[in-house]
């Protein structure tokens, strides 16, 4: 029984991590564009104005992915609290490496959202077809 509790902390901290950091990107992003903190890909670092997109983005995806990962996880554990420890580790390990797809995941969609806001230079992409304002 310890090596499941030990194990559903463990699989737990991906999602509590993705639910806090997301939380943190989505509502106090960052005020500079820097190499250091925060969402950092070229594309991101752009300007201001796509540093602030993508850490919103990727922060509402980050908060909503953890709370489903959250709660499935805990689904998912709960019927192992009795099983022998091979069990355990493989359902652990299995768990573990879905949520890590998914936390990388998120880059990708973070990724393709700025490409569509944004031209390889940082501006916003004209929101009308026929280019009037």
């Amino acid at each position: 029984m310890w090596f499941w509790g030990f194990l559903f902390c463990c699989d737990l901290m991906t999602p509590v991590l993705m639910i806090v950091a997301g939380r943190m990107m989505w509502k106090h992003c960052p005020k500079d564009v820097n190499g250091v903190l925060g969402y950092r890909t070229k594309r991101s670092m752009k300007n201001r104005d796509t540093w602030k997109f993508a850490h919103e983005y990727c922060g509402k995806l980050w908060w909503f992915i953890g709370w489903v990962s959250f709660v499935l996880s805990v689904l998912i554990q709960i019927p192992f609290c009795h099983s022998n420890e091979n069990v355990i580790s493989i359902m652990g390990v299995t768990l573990c490496s879905v949520q890590c797809i998914l936390l990388v995941g998120t880059i990708f969609l973070t990724e393709r959202a700025l490409k569509k806001k944004f031209d390889e230079n940082g501006r916003r992409r004209d929101c009308s077809s026929d280019g009037e304002e």
